[in-house]
């Protein structure tokens, strides 16, 4: 058998929206859209852009979309490899990637309202390890 590492991460959503590091706003749902066809389409590029980069054999990646509470599960990605080294680092990078480049909106509800999610400069960061430049967020309000 020549499987002998699986990594898998699962997101959930927060119970409270996160701000530089911050736990602020209670949020009671999240909604996310996206276009049907174009998702699907990059994340299948992102899975082939680790494959470049890391010595892995399968990656499969679901991301749901439509409403979300508190808890429900939002992001599944697995990847399988020979060693533990390549599942890890293949896993963290297609999160990593995902969370800056993968086309969808993201719509937070709190008691008092509704607003769209910004990207977060921690993603970009995180990012830019893989050497990946990203410049999809806005610097947080002071």
């Amino acid at each position: 058998m020549r499987v002998g590492a699986v990594c898998s991460f699962v997101g959930t959503v927060r119970d409270t929206r996160m701000l530089s590091g911050q736990a602020t706003d209670e949020v009671v749902s999240m909604e996310l859209e996206h276009y049907p066809g174009m998702t699907e389409s990059s994340i299948e590029a992102m899975i082939d852009e680790a494959h470049q980069r890391f010595d892995f054999y399968q990656a499969h990646v679901i991301h749901r979309v439509g409403l979300l509470k508190p808890a429900d599960q939002i992001v599944l990605v697995a990847v399988s490899s020979a060693h533990r080294g390549e599942s890890f680092k293949a896993c963290e990078f297609l999160m990593d990637y995902l969370k800056t480049q993968a086309p969808f909106w993201k719509k937070e509800a709190n008691p008092l309202g509704a607003n769209w999610v910004d990207a977060r400069v921690t993603d970009d960061q995180a990012l830019a390890r893989w050497g990946i430049q990203s410049k999809n967020a806005t610097q947080p309000s002071s």
